[in-house]
């Protein structure tokens, strides 16, 4: 059977992704594992439960006496109901690799927590966080597209104008100025005179008005930078496009100058922008990390933030997982975005 171009396309780059996933996470489970281990948290019951688990998971393994030459990978004695004298031991750093891809294809199990939220699944973790994430930054890139978009087009409009001038001079300054500055200026301005929240509701009961009234300023601390990306981005690719010949020859036409950015330079420009769109969420992704221990979002860029202070490794490699898989789907819906806004563009076809 013959696949179309963009189908086969589609096929090669995920097996390349789920490739470099692979590779990306294996090292990474590497890196963590030559880091020292934090004492396990907990009373010496919890402790115990928590070695019990790790050894069947396969990180650990119990010895009923104590060994020779494994002191520098021994966990503390426990005593269990019975009267006997459990020792355990880490794994091999290849044996706990082995029995983490193990752990995750048969059982989809990730580890347990061991500082964050002990004894609690580390996917289970990242599944309560991940929401309030991905909540605000979605907020942020949907107002920000439309008004990045009509500033783009006014100054396009109006190249070397005085309006161009200002809306130019505007973006420069919201793209130097990080988000992080950003938030502590609003919290300034709009926080603490109490018109809106200064932090994240903290009761997990609260009220929608009351969540909404507190995404208000992060989602704005987003959303300025990025307005001023989409804004310069877009007047360039117009600015570039007006002046083509294609648009100059459907003006001699006849046809209007409103028509001919309508129907033609913004459907040309939209090329390139695209693509930039889904980047610009990674990137909005990236930013939220900081912003989330700033106002205190109990997001995932906060609980990253948690398990490298509190050296919780299983939930931080779940946490840089998520990370990770979102970039490379995200390069992986650019690269087929330009075959849909231009389907001129054939993903994969070969040349003629």
């Amino acid at each position: 059977m013959h696949l179309p171009y963009i189908v086969k396309y589609s096929i090669k780059r995920i097996v390349l992704l789920l490739v470099t996933a692979f590779i990306i996470l294996t090292i990474t489970f590497f890196l963590v594992k030559m880091l020292p281990d934090p004492p396990i948290a907990g009373n010496e019951q919890a402790q115990y439960s928590f070695c019990l688990d790790q050894d069947i998971l396969g990180y650990y393994f119990d010895s009923p006496v104590e060994l020779e030459g494994y002191g520098q990978t021994m966990m503390n004695p426990y005593l269990d109901p019975q009267g006997r004298w459990h020792y355990f031991y880490k794994e091999p750093i290849i044996n706990q690799y082995g029995a983490w891809l193990t752990n995750i294809f048969t059982k989809w199990n990730w580890g347990t927590s061991t500082a964050v939220e002990v004894g609690n699944s580390a996917i289970g973790i990242i599944g309560d966080r991940i929401q309030p994430t991905i909540l605000i930054n979605v907020f942020a890139l949907i107002f920000s597209l439309p008004l990045g978009f009509l500033f783009g087009i006014i100054a396009a409009l109006n190249k070397n104008k005085p309006l161009d001038h200002f809306i130019s001079t505007l973006v420069m300054v919201f793209i130097s100025v990080p988000s992080f500055v950003v938030i502590s200026l609003l919290l300034l301005w709009l926080g603490y005179n109490g018109s809106l929240p200064t932090g994240w509701p903290v009761t997990s009961d609260a009220s929608i008005g009351e969540k909404a009234a507190a995404m208000v300023i992060p989602v704005l601390s987003l959303m300025f930078g990025t307005i001023a990306t989409f804004t310069r981005y877009t007047r360039a690719e117009l600015c570039e496009v007006m002046s083509s010949e294609f648009l100059l020859l459907a003006r001699t036409k006849g046809l209007s100058k409103f028509n001919c950015i309508i129907r033609h330079a913004l459907r040309n420009s939209l090329v390139p922008l695209v693509p930039m769109i889904i980047g610009q969420f990674v990137g909005i992704l990236s930013g939220s990390i900081v912003l989330e221990q700033l106002y205190n979002i109990p997001g995932i860029g906060q609980l990253f933030i948690q398990c490298i202070n509190l050296r919780d490794y299983n939930v931080l490699l779940v946490d840089m997982s998520i990370f990770t898989l979102i970039s490379l789907f995200a390069s992986l819906l650019v690269d087929l975005s330009y075959g849909i806004v231009d389907p001129r563009i054939r993903m994969g076809a070969k040349a003629s």
